[in-house]
């Protein structure tokens, strides 16, 4: 009888077990799901699909092991976790050793829910200087008299249609026409009002007495599988120093502030940097981006905003971090690649 009896008690525990395997399998089919669908209810329902299974998780452990037993198991992997994160801060000099790639500005060379790994920069004179960064020097009063008068300097390429007041449709060169260096804090005041077919009125004719200058080639991009053309920033000039892009320039992580269009966690690649008294200036640039970000109302980034620079990546794991803050929109421009 005794035997019977025990063989009964387990039945329950069985059960559970399948039912938590069940949503396991649940939660990696809605992620997979998310990852290759990018859809926004996907991606809700694999929110929904988590946060079920880590309560029936933690509910069948109350009921097998107890109230205590479940908690400190709780309090146990968080304490594994936090050890494990202060050893990768010691071993890699940050304090954010991991990030995720959120948008898609990094494509073809990072995805979207890419996890990277970072590496801390201790001195940011050594880490130009070892990773042949092109480092102009200026006047502190020179770069002060240029971050006072940032307007100037926010400039993009686009398309435009002379002599009609037609939407320039982003910045593409499509259809022979010609390319205009617009301010793009004027784009964006115009779009806001829903006033962007009146672009023209914000064409900056000439960069003169502009600290960077920007100059340009025109790229082929793939849209939806369709083939079209693009005015990329390929160049810029600092001072009169001339610095081509160049994609074998290392990647970092840094913090947008409140004056930047752009928020949160940029990482971009390094295109140069600007010397100022005891200060750096980093210049970035999306890979997939049609300019730096300074171009897009950023302000260049100080050596105190830069997180680390990137020394890996894994695929696909960042898309759980994604999901779990509630990103599940797929930004703007996943679905083109500038080609080089």
């Amino acid at each position: 009888m005794a035997r019977k009896y025990k063989g009964v008690a387990r039945r329950p525990a069985k059960q559970n077990q399948y039912i938590i395997l069940i949503l396991y399998a649940a939660l990696i089919l809605s992620i997979a799901g998310y990852i290759f669908s990018g859809s926004v209810l996907v991606g809700i329902f694999a929110f929904f699909v988590l946060v079920v299974t880590l309560a029936m998780e933690f509910k069948y452990s109350v009921k097998e092991e107890g109230l205590k037993k479940s908690i400190y198991d709780i309090f146990a992997a968080i304490a594994i976790i936090a050890v494990l994160w202060i050893i990768l801060i010691a071993a890699l000099g940050t304090y954010e050793p991991v990030d995720v790639v959120a948008s898609c500005s990094m494509l073809p060379t990072m995805q979207r829910g890419d996890l990277v790994l970072l590496h801390g920069i201790p001195n940011m004179t050594s880490f130009l200087k070892d990773n042949h960064i092109p480092v102009v020097n200026v006047s502190a009063a020179t770069m002060n008299a240029t971050l006072q008068n940032m307007d100037s300097e926010f400039l993009a390429y686009f398309a435009h249609a002379v002599g009609n007041n037609s939407d320039i449709g982003e910045s593409f060169a499509t259809g022979g026409l010609p390319i205009g260096l617009y301010n793009t804090k004027c784009i964006d005041e115009l779009e806001a009002q829903g006033l962007f077919g009146r672009i023209g009125t914000c064409e900056v004719q000439s960069q003169k007495g502009n600290l960077i200058k920007y100059y340009y080639s025109v790229q082929n991009e793939s849209v939806g599988g369709n083939m079209e053309q693009i005015a990329q920033t390929s160049s810029i000039a600092i001072n009169g120093t001339m610095i081509n892009e160049n994609y074998s320039n290392p990647i970092i992580v840094y913090r947008t502030t409140g004056n930047d269009s752009f928020s949160g966690d940029i990482i971009h690649r390094v295109v140069a940097a600007i010397h100022a008294g005891s200060n750096y200036y980093i210049l970035t640039k999306g890979d997939n981006n049609g300019g730096l970000d300074i171009q897009f109302v950023n302000y260049p980034e100080t050596s105190s905003q830069v997180v680390g620079y990137v020394v890996g990546s894994v695929p696909y794991l960042g898309y759980l971090k994604l999901i779990v803050s509630g990103m599940f929109a797929t930004p703007a421009g996943c679905n083109s690649t500038i080609l080089r």
